[in-house]
């Protein structure tokens, strides 16, 4: 039988940045590994945002702090069309009128969550987006 471990974010001793970067007590994480598992496995649920991991001897869940959204795009894909690529690797399409402008940073509100684009993400749109009018440029 698997064990399963939940960690409140109470107890978590880490969390997610307003740019997307992973922190805890002695500042930002540095391993790259580690940064893209943790980004890589983060899921939601009916209790809020979690990493998620599974052995074959336990399923483990810790929810986590975010100062923002656990989402960034962090590259943007001319392929067909142009796609944002997230922090947990996830690809979903750029629909320009789901951009909004909150404070400083520019967000997209997707299907399921609200994306916020990193500043590397936000240098590539700026390419194919006219941002008086938030209407696609088209590129051929």
């Amino acid at each position: 039988m698997i064990k399963k471990i939940i960690i409140p974010k109470e107890q978590a001793t880490f969390w997610l940045d307003k740019n997307g970067r992973w922190q805890n007590e002695h500042g930002e994480f540095e391993h790259k590994k580690i940064i893209d598992y943790f980004h890589a496995s983060i899921r939601c649920d009916e209790n809020g945002y979690h990493l998620y991991q599974l052995t074959d001897e336990f399923e483990e869940k810790v929810y986590f702090n975010h100062e923002d959204t656990p989402f960034f795009v962090f590259d943007i894909i001319n392929d067909d069309g142009i796609w944002l690529v997230l922090n947990n690797k996830d690809k979903i399409k750029l629909i320009p009128e789901n951009l909004f402008v909150k404070g400083d940073s520019l967000y997209m509100k997707g299907e399921e969550h609200i994306v916020k684009f990193s500043e590397r993400a936000l240098l590539k749109v700026s390419g194919f987006i006219n941002i008086d009018t938030f209407e696609l440029i088209r590129h051929y």
